[in-house]
């Protein structure tokens, strides 16, 4: 299986930003533990511009798309509409939970078009949407 892992704005600063939040190990680290954890082919895109990630979901060719929108989650009609026009799944992850968190956090907008959502369970989560693939 083909996962296409798109992470948003601000997560390319991920092991020194709010390391009390999001922790100290940089998404690039993270992401070839992960490659060693699965049989499946991940590849991986970053942005901090929402009409970038737009692209990138619109043009991918995975079987599935593990999403962190960041903070577009709370704000990015367009984002939402992207995901609900293309065919291909989408499980959102969060490293944080943000449920936990400042109300401004607390609505997403992309859930409701998201196979499924993760939230909370540290850069595990990206792990846990995988396995949510294979069910």
């Amino acid at each position: 299986m083909k996962l296409l892992v798109v992470n948003g704005p601000n997560l390319n600063l991920l092991g020194t930003r709010e390391t009390q939040i999001y922790g100290n190990v940089t998404f690039e680290a993270y992401f070839e533990t992960l490659k060693a954890q699965t049989d499946h082919t991940l590849s991986y895109f970053q942005s901090n511009i929402e009409g970038e990630l737009i692209d990138c979901l619109q043009n991918a060719t995975a079987d599935g798309i593990i999403l962190n929108a960041g903070g577009y989650t709370h704000t990015s009609v367009a984002l939402r509409d992207c995901i609900a026009a293309i065919s291909i799944p989408v499980v959102e992850v969060h490293i944080s939970n943000v449920a936990g968190r400042e109300s401004f956090r607390h609505e997403s907008l992309l859930s409701p078009v998201c196979k499924g959502c993760i939230f909370g369970f540290g850069l595990n989560g990206y792990r846990l949407a995988i396995e949510a693939f294979e069910l």
